[in-house]
């Protein structure tokens, strides 16, 4: 039976799958952040769908704003001399060969993860991961300043490379 969550699903899925490809396959860098963007915005679709409104306006905020937005800045911070000189590059089939190997291991280890069944309170069948709760309450209280100190390298790197690309000419 096809309800209209379902359909909304493969919305949300085909968006991001869509958004995905995207951004695998354009040439143009520009292209690809709002190939990015538009893969972000399929997956606060099914943050929605879930009930996850919270984890949809996070995604829609941070990634979705300010991850794609600070790589455009990057891209207009980089030098384009750095880059004419790059041609195709002959190993794609062999990557191709490796992206398929790690779908399929991705592929089968989430059909063989075993999952618990729970009824809410609408009296559905839901269907969660079994260590979804350990995982939620580590993440919130063990790894949450290494996560923090992870963001600071990253803002650093990002300092780094703004600070590398700039020119030494007249004008900054």
């Amino acid at each position: 039976m096809v309800t209209p969550s379902l359909v909304l699903f493969y919305a949300a899925a085909a968006l991001t799958l869509g958004g995905g490809l995207g951004v695998v396959m354009t040439r143009n860098i520009v292209y690809a952040a709002f190939a990015l963007l538009v893969a972000m915005m399929g997956v606060a679709g099914v943050f929605l769908l879930m009930f996850a409104e919270f984890l949809a306006l996070v995604q829609v905020l941070i990634y979705g704003g300010a991850i794609v937005i600070v790589i455009l800045f990057a891209l207009m911070l980089t030098r384009v001399q750095d880059f004419e000189h790059l041609s195709d590059n002959r190993q794609w089939p062999i990557a191709a060969v490796v992206a398929a190997a790690i779908f399929g291991l991705l592929a089968a280890s989430t059909v063989g993860t075993s999952v618990r069944t729970t009824t809410d309170a609408a009296g559905a069948t839901v269907r969660t991961p079994v260590a979804f709760d350990a995982l939620g309450e580590s993440l919130f209280t063990q790894w949450a300043v290494p996560f923090e100190v992870a963001s600071l390298v990253l803002l650093v790197a990002l300092i780094g490379a703004v600070v590398l690309v700039r020119t030494s000419g007249g004008r900054d």
